[in-house]
């Protein structure tokens, strides 16, 4: 009876329509949909990368518009401007390995498991993050994308001429590594910020779990009269929440689904 009442309190329905592994997808979007016709009811199909951003919304305090984003995982690095609940423009994006990916990619070399990015940070918090200097790649001067293929190599490449004797030497590359991946991270926010005349900065995603990150990138934004915001620990990973709170906003702005639409691997762009 208690299920049978939950049912029939609900307005809407949204699941996740893309980007992601197009097995999965299917499997929520096909039942979501076939759930909202069955009810009748209006469908949202949610952008991941946008649900993400909506994270921010989650938690209190939250970014007025306008606010520039970060969108960080093992998946995705991209920089949007968001200007209003259905404006999201894309400023910036990895052209290689997302930042989320080299962490898990150089915690594999050093032989720290999966998912790298927990683990490198508690090691970070050890040691000196000065010890090794790794390339901060930043492109070209006008460019809001990412490069952290060469950082990944980069490691590798001291891991082959200075092999860790002790657990010592592996968090001082942990750190340096960290460091260097925060400091580009960082400068392409704080820019971004600058060229849109923002004064707010999220940022959301599996990576915007870490807290050194959170922190230093508070510190320099604090300096250009700027504020961060980040979601809370249980909403930087993929998450049902955020997918309800962007559905939410589309089936109030009528941004629904028609049963004919599909699920998609890749955003556009």
């Amino acid at each position: 009876d208690q299920a049978s009442i939950g049912v029939e309190q609900i307005n809407g329905v949204a699941a996740t329509r893309g980007p992601g592994l197009i097995g999965a997808l299917l499997v929520g979007f096909s039942f979501a949909k076939a759930f909202a016709f069955a009810r009748n009811l209006p469908f949202a199909g949610v952008n991941h990368l946008e649900a993400h951003i909506y994270s921010l919304f989650l938690t209190d305090p939250c970014p007025e518009f306008p606010f520039i984003a970060l969108v960080v995982s093992g998946g995705h690095t991209n920089i949007y401007h968001v200007s209003a609940p259905d404006q999201f423009e894309l400023m910036g994006q990895t052209r290689d390995d997302a930042a989320g990916e080299a962490f898990d990619k150089v915690a594999k070399v050093l032989g720290l498991g999966y998912p790298g990015g927990p683990v490198i940070e508690k090691l970070a918090g050890t040691c000196d993050s000065e010890m090794i200097s790794f390339p901060r790649t930043l492109l070209e001067a006008d460019s809001f994308d990412f490069s952290f293929s060469g950082i990944k190599s980069a490691v590798a490449r001291h891991i082959h001429e200075h092999p860790p004797a002790s657990d010592i030497d592996i968090a001082q590359i942990a750190a340096s590594f960290q460091a260097a991946v925060i400091d580009v991270l960082t400068a392409k926010l704080i820019r971004a910020a600058q060229a849109k005349n923002c004064t707010r900065i999220g940022v959301t995603g599996g990576v915007s779990a870490n807290q050194h990150f959170v922190r230093h990138l508070s510190a320099a934004a604090k300096q250009h009269h700027m504020e961060v915001f980040a979601p809370h620990l249980s909403l930087c990973g993929d998450n049902a929440a955020m997918i309800a709170a962007r559905g939410h906003t589309m089936i109030q702005n009528g941004t629904l689904c028609q049963l004919d639409h599909d699920v998609f691997s890749r955003s556009a762009g």
